[in-house]
């Protein structure tokens, strides 16, 4: 960390400020289904200040702005939307395509989740069969995609969205998928379900987070295991506001896996007390 290069913060927290001014009032729906190169443009920049090496001083200095939690709202849920559109781009991609499998592969951050998934496989004592829920599963559940066609895992991905979780189902049933893994309908309050879990994954874009986990403790059996993923690094730490949340009691921490490259999420692992 002390070889990190200390940088001028004004400037980029001016930056910031005026990127969440122009994102700030965009409707959900304007940025879903948004063609604009300048929103492109935004969503770039900010995958390149994230990507920047930020000393820990600078970070608290940006953590300390004034008003820095309103700015963070906007950026946040800017880039929420627009990743999410992504997402389904290439979901519909997917089930256009004649060889569905080679297009998911081609996907420009499928070794992420190779390797995110070997790290969840491993590190958390799963074995061929055993089941794992993943929390906020997305249009396109690539998390659960890997882990059960990689693993022999049975998976059950939870969706709040109506429209994304259909749209999830399609593109398991074209890749042969359906028997494996299940897409409910919902959030973190329709659990505990009937059926048991060897695993309870929380996506990196599941909010609130607080909500969540303290749900969860009140919820999912004693012993059982649970992960998520957070950013750790730079300014990714920053734009990232679930990496500051404070986990609740009812989970003791029992590993902590830092990112290798390609893959920029540190996954933590946890046991309900």
């Amino acid at each position: 960390m002390n070889n990190i290069p200390k940088i001028d913060t004004a400037p980029l927290i001016a930056e910031l400020w005026q990127i969440s001014v122009m994102v700030n009032d965009l409707g959900e729906e304007e940025i879903l289904e948004s063609s604009s190169e300048e929103l492109h443009s935004i969503f770039i920049r900010l995958d390149e200040l994230a990507a920047l090496n930020v000393d820990e001083k600078s970070t608290d200095a940006i953590l300390k702005s004034p008003d820095f939690n309103y700015l963070m709202d906007a950026i946040s849920r800017f880039r929420f939307l627009y990743n999410l559109k992504l997402e389904i781009e290439k979901a519909k991609s997917l089930l256009e395509s004649s060889n569905p499998w080679k297009t998911l592969r081609n996907f420009t951050f499928y070794p992420n989740y190779l390797q995110l998934a070997r790290t969840e496989y491993t590190d958390s004592g799963l074995e061929p069969n055993d089941c794992v829920l993943f929390l906020g599963s997305g249009p396109l559940p690539l998390s659960l995609i890997v882990l059960c066609s990689e693993y022999g895992l049975s998976g059950i991905g939870i969706e709040q969205d109506g429209k994304r979780a259909s749209l999830s189902r399609e593109v398991i049933a074209r890749l042969g998928l359906s028997e494996s893994i299940k897409i409910i309908e919902g959030n973190h309050f329709i659990l505990p379900l009937k059926i048991s879990c060897d695993l309870y994954m929380v996506a990196a874009q599941a909010e609130p987070k607080k909500e969540v986990f303290e749900h969860l403790a009140k919820v999912i059996p004693e012993g059982s295991k649970v992960s998520y993923r957070l950013y750790e690094k730079g300014l990714r730490r920053v734009l990232d506001g679930s990496s500051l949340f404070e986990l609740p009691s009812g989970f003791e921490e029992c590993l902590r896996v830092q990112p290798e490259p390609p893959v920029n999420n540190t996954v933590v692992f946890l046991k309900k007390r």
